[in-house]
């Protein structure tokens, strides 16, 4: 169902875009250092857990985010794991560097588990996250579906997960696969309060990048980048030169999400395609534009 979309409310765009949070790999040391002037204090950061990564480079890179005075949340990816030693040794590595405290808990890429963890609800059922100092954990949502897992799944997933966090005392926060349609988020806010979860929800939505960029991580993670929903999003499918930001979308979102006081605490993540700086300077620079 399509939403009509309010008119703009600066007030709501600056509450969505404060205190949104970010996401790196962790090669992204040098591309932090640049963007560090123009994040805030405080941020939270996401570090990635991806194939071609060591523990090294994801410690490090987790390190780093602590010492310029962020939040790292660094990734745990359940089916990148090989065994229970090497998730508590990369817990263990984090917690020499004080990153612990925050993560994010995500099956991962590979179709098969490398290990014994075929998805994060299992790493979360070790109940080791407590013992090396985590107290809150992020935990994967699906505004527009999963190429590989059925919708009443996902909602299954999410409902467990929610619950294991909930009995083990820890915190919440629901993170979404970046979106570019407003009306699939709506829906799926109003799908996760409707269960009773009332987690921090924060939706992904791209940096501003080069649009072939952004198009070909769309197709790569099943999310929906047809004409329609683009052209809604802020760019044409029939001119792929140039680059695009989450104006449009962030400043529909707001709009929707005001006049919806049942969605709850809901914050944006963003996937820096385009980079670190290019994306922190893509926030300061729209909420001038609000204020």
């Amino acid at each position: 169902m399509s939403r009509n979309t309010p008119a703009a409310d600066p007030a709501a765009a600056l509450k969505l875009v404060s205190d949104f949070s970010l996401e790196m790999t962790g090669k992204d040391v040098p591309g932090l250092e640049e963007a560090a002037h123009s994040i805030p204090a405080g941020t939270k950061i996401n570090v990635t857990f991806l194939g071609n990564e060591d523990l090294d480079m994801r410690v490090s890179a987790s390190k780093a985010v602590k010492d310029m005075g962020f939040i790292p949340v660094p990734h745990i990816s359940a089916r990148r794991l090989s065994s229970q030693d090497q998730l508590e040794e990369f817990l263990g590595r984090l917690q020499e560097v004080g990153a612990t405290e925050h993560v994010f808990s995500v099956g991962g890429d590979p179709a098969e588990p490398e290990g014994p963890y075929p998805d994060s609800l299992s790493v979360i059922q070790t109940g080791l996250l407590q013992k090396y100092g985590v107290k809150e954990v992020s935990i994967a949502g699906y505004p527009e579906g999963h190429p590989d897992i059925k919708t009443d799944v996902l909602w299954r997933h999410l409902e467990d997960k929610s619950a294991a966090l909930k009995e083990q005392g820890l915190d919440a926060v629901i993170l979404t696969q970046f979106a570019f349609d407003t009306d699939p988020v709506m829906a799926w806010i109003d799908g996760v309060r409707s269960r009773g979860i009332e987690s921090q929800i924060r939706i992904g939505t791209p940096g501003p990048a080069g649009i072939k960029r952004l198009i070909n991580f769309a197709r790569r993670f099943g999310v929906g980048a047809n004409a329609m929903i683009v052209k809604k999003y802020g760019f044409s499918l029939t001119n792929l030169m140039g680059t695009a930001g989450p104006d449009k979308f962030v400043s529909d979102l707001s709009a929707l999400l005001a006049q919806d006081p049942a969605s709850g605490d809901v914050k944006l993540h963003f996937y820096t395609f385009g980079g670190l700086l290019a994306t922190s300077e893509w926030v300061r620079q729209y909420s001038a534009s609000q204020s």
